[in-house]
């Protein structure tokens, strides 16, 4: 449930100054010691700072402290600061809710510690204003970003952002820094495809943005560790790997209608068939490519004792040939839904066959030498085989799915 924000949200009920151009959202859970401090501090800087009528909303997400009523109180004394309440625990529920309500142009939120320094908030919001960008982030990471905080922190930052890149083809630099904001029309386009409440919001928000073509504007930030920071690292990162996974499955299988949502925001390409750039499609196969290996190799030792080396080898390179298809597809060559699925798997059995004739080949001449040899040998001889098809497979299938995008 929400309260204290208007049910009408026009011209009347938010005053005589106008509608809103800018909301900016301050998700809170059990933080009654630092609440006031960050909306007063923020309201000023908004008078002092911001030329737009600008509001402050306190999205509660069932605190258990005195949180509520500390903001509520706020709400009273100080002019464009209001108060939502949710039962549910979640920092992207109170986002999305608070967003979804809004009558502003703008949509943003900021961490309660305001641990990235305000003197960044008008050029992160100015590009939406004006129109020009969609989405608009805070990067600890850009190269002119001044940040302060722990190795820890640095490598799981870091580390978290190259996982992106490689399992999802994320462009860009710092999915969860607590400062974003976007154009409340593409807030109402994409809040309905986001799933995750938790702090997985932020990336999976990110990463359909970009599927879908929208334009993502990156601010260098200030930037000031939190030591009392109470996020719990390892449980976060586990709910990320999982959240990394189900986008990763829902673009794969084409569920999220990510055509839909570029026609609705006028995002289509520009010049269709413009492939994306070779090292970046290089660097994700070579991903998919080991995690196929792997696959391939574990289902190879699985099965050799029970089939032999050759009917092992068959079967094991035919699955992971058509899941090592389906992710280049989808993650590589940036092609979603089902549209030529089945001519595209047709053309990677063709190249697939080109690989067992290079695998079952090396097998049988390996063992015209030496007919004695253990799966240890035969392994390593498959393995140096598939290295060789799998650099024949990139060229292939670029070519495969470069004719399906022109």
């Amino acid at each position: 449930m929400t309260d204290t924000l208007p049910a009408e949200q026009d011209t009347a009920a938010i005053g005589v100054g106008g509608r809103y151009i800018l909301d900016i959202v301050i998700p809170v859970y059990d933080e009654e010691r630092d609440v006031a401090a960050c909306v007063r501090r923020l309201h000023q800087f908004l008078l002092d700072e911001v030329p737009y009528r600008a509001r402050i909303v306190v999205a509660d997400n069932a605190s258990t402290d005195r949180t509520l009523s500390v903001a509520r109180q706020l709400a009273e004394e100080l002019s464009d600061v209001e108060v939502m309440h949710l039962d549910a625990k979640g920092r992207g529920g109170a986002l999305a809710a608070a967003w979804a309500s809004s009558p502003a142009d703008v949509v943003a939120y900021m961490d309660v510690d305001l641990s990235t320094h305000l003197s960044a908030l008008m050029p992160l919001v100015a590009p939406l204003v004006s129109g020009h960008s969609d989405i608009a982030i805070g990067s600890r990471l850009a190269a002119s970003s001044r940040v302060v905080r722990g190795i820890k922190r640095e490598v799981v930052s870091r580390g978290y952002n190259l996982l992106l890149r490689g399992l999802l083809g994320a462009r860009f630099s710092d999915a969860q820094c607590g400062f974003k904001a976007l154009r409340a029309d593409v807030a109402r386009r994409l809040l309905p495809l986001v799933a995750d409440t938790g702090w997985f919001f932020d990336t999976e928000l990110l990463v359909l943005a970009e599927k879908a073509g929208l334009r993502i504007h990156e601010v260098p930030v200030d930037w000031i560790d939190d030591p009392d920071s109470r996020v719990d690292i390892l449980a976060t990162a586990i709910e990320d790997l999982k959240g990394c996974w189900r986008v990763g499955r829902a673009l794969t299988t084409g569920a999220l209608p990510l055509r839909d949502l570029q026609a609705a925001l006028g995002r289509e390409p520009l010049v269709p068939g413009v492939p994306r750039g070779m090292v970046g499609q290089m660097v994700r196969f070579g991903l998919i490519g080991i995690a196929s290996t792997i696959a391939y190799a574990l289902l190879y030792l699985s099965l050799h004792p029970a089939l032999g080396a050759q009917a092992a080898n068959l079967i094991a390179l035919l699955l992971t040939a058509l899941a090592n298809t389906a992710a280049n597809r989808a993650f590589t060559f940036g092609i979603r839904g089902r549209a030529d699925v089945a001519r595209h798997h047709l053309r990677g059995l063709v190249i697939f066959a080109f690989g067992l004739a290079i695998t079952s080949g090396s097998l049988y001449l390996l063992h015209r030498y030496d007919p004695t040899v253990g799966k240890g040998v035969e392994l390593s001889v498959l393995v140096v085989a598939n290295l060789v098809a799998t650099l024949v497979r990139f060229v292939a299938l670029r070519r495969v799915f470069g004719a399906s995008t022109r």
